[in-house]
């Protein structure tokens, strides 16, 4: 069951809307079935002419607002849209009187035995809904409180689904999107949209918060791929920004203006606060036990790590002017930087070295001068080539990652997913809510896949594992290594998206990986009772089963395919080339090898 909160401003068309035809002639037979006195007295009565005369309901109904006089709110109307579900039993009307009774006390504007509680009926009109009609004044001149009201009205929907037996709704813990509102939709539809800009821009946002380093490379994604951003500044604080907004271009209001929508009206886990969190810690730190890394080098094979590192600084590179800019950059991309000094002119910078990130306990990095890394990467040339614009053009980072190096990345990505989906399976039985981290990371690699792939089936499952990724009430989860590594893996995968490479490696092992990984998020989900995001990533986990390539050809060697899952199995038995409907052009011919055998994740026996 649904209750729909709105406000409005006068009570006399609501009512006239209620008891009238619908826009569709969809009402029929308008009664008030609940309300604050007797039935019969607040039943509008029907005139000679067969007209309803609501001047009496009108008047008991907006009498307690004189008395607010200047305190009234400035929408005093309170209305209230509750709707069973089309599987549910038509309920009669003494069980919507219960329904609509429970709300208005949840909602504590009609409190139990409170005879000057506000005044209020429910309409029905329908057979599966019936309308809650209110004013929010009370008759001893108080003026009730009614924040946070929709999410007692949750709690109350909630209470009468155990009631009668209905079906089961989700509570309003925050974990779902911004759904477009009805403007929205209507407006797409007459602009020939498939869907909202509200939709659009959400999608767009994960997807580039997912592969972004730092605050500074997510808005240049975000301008990159076309989207209107707006930063807020504090007005205390000059200089220090303290939000965003975004907006979708073409999507304009009345006045020819922009339609902005602020990151926390996507969806909660969009606001600037909580998306720093994923580039430094959950306590602001960039280091230490409780930081986040969307950088790791702890599950890379050694051709990853210098691919990464190597692509990493050819981004920064491409985007500085000076050294300083360049050295800052690379510490925002989550790199650790050690520069050398020169020994006649202590001041003076004459090389650098790049290194990843590794978790408490593990090994030294391991430092990776930028001459070694490419020969157009030494400090001297990149100063050479900031010198003289003209210059020629270092590669591109897209155009740097050759076959092999792409494929080590897609073969790292499945096996940060074989990792995470252990460590959760690890805490399934003793403390399933340890590994939140996980799951909220998951959705970065699912994006970051269907973004690499251009697979629909795997966009389509990023879309809907949405609601399952995030922790109730907006929370951000204490980082872990699991979700460090799949933090890792989406950063891997958002570096491989370019278009004329999307069907040059073979990524059955990833998508066989995720699978399994959103099968154990799913029963997580389960054992903490949260049924919605049960079946967020149940859906999730069906369309990328739909990914999985369906032509079988001559299966891998059997000592490999030993090591491997039921899943994994099935994936690598399978066509090579799973992205083939959606390239005809790309020729079929087999995958290439791994990297190297250290690029293939390692297997534990269930």
């Amino acid at each position: 069951m649904i209750g729909k909160v709105l406000r409005g401003v006068r009570v006399q068309g609501l009512l006239r809307y209620l008891y009238g035809p619908g826009a569709n002639g969809e009402h029929r037979d308008p009664h008030i079935v609940a309300g604050f006195g007797d039935l019969a007295d607040l039943e509008p009565a029907v005139r000679p002419e067969g007209r309803r005369d609501f001047r009496h309901l009108e008047s008991l109904l907006v009498q307690p607002l004189a008395l607010l006089g200047e305190r009234n709110y400035r929408k005093p109307v309170w209305h209230c849209a509750v709707r069973a579900a089309p599987e549910d039993p038509v309920l009669t009307d003494e069980q919507w009187a219960q329904i609509t009774g429970e709300i208005m006390q949840r909602t504590g504007l009609v409190p139990a035995g409170d005879v000057d509680a506000v005044r209020w009926v429910a309409v029905r009109h329908a057979d599966d809904h019936v309308h809650i009609v209110a004013t929010l004044a009370r008759p001893d001149g108080v003026r009730p409180e009614v924040w946070n009201d929709g999410y007692r009205v949750r709690d109350a929907c909630r209470a009468v689904e155990a009631r009668f037996g209905l079906r089961s709704t989700a509570p309003a813990d925050r974990t779902a999107a911004r759904r477009p509102k009805r403007g929205e939709t209507e407006k797409a539809v007459r602009r020939g949209q498939p869907v909202p800009s509200r939709t659009v821009l959400h999608h767009k946002v994960q997807t580039v918060a997912a592969g972004a380093g730092s605050e500074r490379d997510f808005f240049e994604r975000l301008q990159a791929d076309g989207v209107l951003v707006r930063r807020r500044f504090s007005q205390r604080a000059a200089g220090e920004l303290t939000g965003y907004a975004v907006a979708a271009p073409g999507d304009v209001n009345a006045d020819g203006q922009p339609v902005w929508y602020g990151g926390g009206k996507l969806t909660a886990d969009l606001t600037l606060p909580k998306l720093r969190q994923r580039w430094t810690g959950a306590d602001g730190s960039v280091c230490g036990p409780s930081a986040i890394r969307p950088l790791s080098g702890r599950h890379l094979s050694a051709r990853t790590r210098q691919a990464l590192l190597r692509t990493t600084v050819r981004r920064a590179a491409d985007k500085a002017r000076t050294t300083a800019e360049f050295l800052d950059r690379l510490q925002d991309d989550g790199l650790l930087v050690k520069v050398r000094y020169s020994q006649q002119d202590p001041g003076q910078i004459t090389g650098y070295a790049v290194a990843l990130p590794t978790d408490p306990g593990d090994e030294e990095p391991t430092w990776h001068p930028g001459s070694r890394l490419a020969d157009d990467l030494s400090l001297t040339r990149l100063q050479q080539r900031w010198a003289s614009p003209s210059a020629r053009p270092m590669p591109t980072a897209d155009d740097d990652l050759t076959l092999e190096e792409r494929q080590a990345f897609y073969d790292d990505a499945a096996r940060a997913a074989s990792y995470a989906t252990g460590h959760i399976r690890r805490y399934l039985a003793t403390n399933p809510y340890a590994v939140q981290d996980a799951c909220w990371a998951a959705s970065d690699a699912l994006r970051t896949a269907a973004q690499a792939t251009g697979n629909h089936h795997l966009r389509r499952a990023a879309e809907t594992y949405d609601r399952a990724a995030r922790a109730p009430y907006g929370r951000i989860p204490r980082p872990t290594p699991a979700g460090n590594a799949l933090r890792t893996a989406a950063r891997l995968l958002a570096l491989t998206c370019s278009a004329k490479n999307r069907a040059a490696v073979s990524a059955m092992l990833l998508v066989a990986n995720l699978i399994t990984l959103l099968d154990s998020i799913a029963e997580l989900r389960r054992l903490q009772h949260r049924q919605a995001q049960v079946d967020a990533a149940r859906n999730a986990a069906a369309r990328v089963r739909e990914a999985q390539p369906a032509s079988p050809v001559s299966p891998p060697q059997p000592t490999a395919q030993a090591a491997m899952s039921s899943q994994a199995r099935l994936a690598m038995a399978a066509f090579p080339n799973p992205w083939a409907p959606l390239q005809p052009t790309v020729p079929t011919g087999p995958a290439p090898p791994s990297a190297s055998p250290t690029a293939r994740p390692s297997r534990q026996r269930r």
